[in-house]
């Protein structure tokens, strides 16, 4: 039988015939993989691990981990997607780079739990990061190379739907599972390779034919990752709305095991972890795809990432003034409601004003970018007040100020309702 997916006629069409729920679970299937790869290390293993390295020197070592692997997906996310973009190979553009990433990512992870230096970790996190990336600029490039504009909200959610899913059954995995680095590290790269499979052996794309690829020119290669605000300010004001949220969040995750440990004082602050991030993940399950459907059906996206973008300030707020067990879970559950209608209609909203359809992985690319470069600058912030004031109130009220911004930055996009 025929797939919606099939009857496009070229990679370039822009997409009109609505995707199978089959597809829309294979392409959350890669995600979720994605996401445990991605963020699990960063909350449970590379903490523990940088930590038993160097216990004094954690918080500053961590900070250096992290910003140095999010250099790396700063510059993987849009060149990868740039590369897929002019990719001929007759299984689509997209998938050959799902696979590639998955397996990369999959053998730096391997490595990660036998290095015993910072050093080490360091350059197999990078390794890691810019797979991952890799792997993501191809999945999500599916969604305005396939699935047309009125059903982006809906399918949105169900991509967005694994990023904090995976982190709690990332979480859980690596806890109660498999409690050990060497075994959760083994276990994510697993997972990442073999959720991705799915989507890469039995989906289907458009090829890009050899003669709708231009002719390759460097210049004119490294000047398209420059997208002029003046000319396409839509896009932009969406790519630095989307960094304030992502930084905002950044900031106050992570240091959270430590907040736990620290602050809370805690006896278990993993399992804290664990408990917070399904307090989280439960909140996003109860806005994500009802906001995805109702924007779709409404057409409307700005109203609810604005107010999406406030209810998260709400929740850092909350953690920035109200220092207990209880407030804390409760800000957590509030955070994901905020932030399952945010990632659902901001998805959607990002797919919207994409300047080209030649080039939708490189731009997914670069407005993907406010997903990793709060890596690099969130270590730089957040470890700036813990040093320089000692404050986890002052760490969540500036997270807090930095949403509220991206809620303001949404506003002047005009060709989105």
């Amino acid at each position: 039988m025929t797939t919606p997916a099939r009857r496009a006629t070229s990679a370039l069409d822009e997409p009109t015939t609505p995707v199978g729920m089959a597809w829309t679970l294979r392409l959350s299937a890669g995600v979720l993989g994605f996401s445990m790869a991605t963020v699990t290390p960063i909350q449970i293993l590379l903490p523990l691990q940088v930590e038993r390295i160097d216990a004094a020197s954690k918080e500053t070592n961590l900070a250096i981990v992290t910003a140095c692997a999010a250099v790396v997906s700063i510059l993987a996310a849009p060149i990868a997607g740039a590369l897929s973009d002019r990719t001929t190979s007759r299984f689509g553009r997209r998938r050959p780079w799902v696979l590639g990433g998955a397996v990369v990512c999959a053998f730096a992870l391997v490595l990660l739990p036998v290095q015993v230096t910072v050093l080490g970790v360091a350059l197999c996190w990078m390794a890691a990061q810019g797979a991952q990336n890799a792997m993501f600029a191809g999945l999500t490039a599916s969604v305005p190379d396939q699935v047309p504009v009125r059903q982006r909200g809906f399918v949105s959610a169900f991509a967005g739907l694994p990023l904090p899913l995976g982190l709690v059954l990332g979480v859980l995995l690596v806890t109660v599972v498999v409690p050990t680095n060497t075994g959760g590290y083994l276990l994510l790269a697993g997972l990442v390779l073999g959720l991705a499979l799915p989507f890469v052996l039995a989906s289907w794309e458009p090829r890009l034919l050899p003669e709708q690829r231009p002719r390759f020119d460097p210049r004119r290669f490294v000047k398209g990752f420059w997208i002029s605000p003046r000319r396409h300010p839509d896009f932009a004001w969406a790519a630095v709305a989307r960094l304030a949220i992502q930084l905002a969040n950044s900031i106050a995750t992570l240091y959270l095991l430590y907040f736990l440990r620290d602050v809370l004082k805690l006896d278990d602050p993993a399992g804290g972890v664990l408990v917070l991030t399904v307090a989280y993940t439960l909140g996003i399950l109860c806005t994500s795809v009802l906001a995805g459907r109702l924007s779709d059906r409404s057409g409307r996206r700005k109203v609810y990432v604005v107010t999406s973008s406030g209810i998260i300030a709400v929740s850092m707020l909350m953690l920035a003034v109200w220092h207990s067990w209880f407030a804390v879970v409760l800000a957590a559950a509030v955070l994901g409601l905020g932030y399952g209608v945010y990632v659902a209609v901001d998805n959607a909203l990002i797919t919207q004003v994409l300047p080209a359809a030649t080039d939708r992985a490189k731009d997914l690319g670069i407005v993907n970018l406010a997903n990793t470069a709060p890596q690099a600058f969130a270590p730089m912030i957040a470890g700036g007040i813990i040093a320089l004031v000692g404050s986890y109130p002052v760490l969540y009220l500036t997270a807090g100020c930095v949403a509220i911004a991206g809620a303001f930055l949404i506003l002047p996009i005009r060709s989105v309702p």
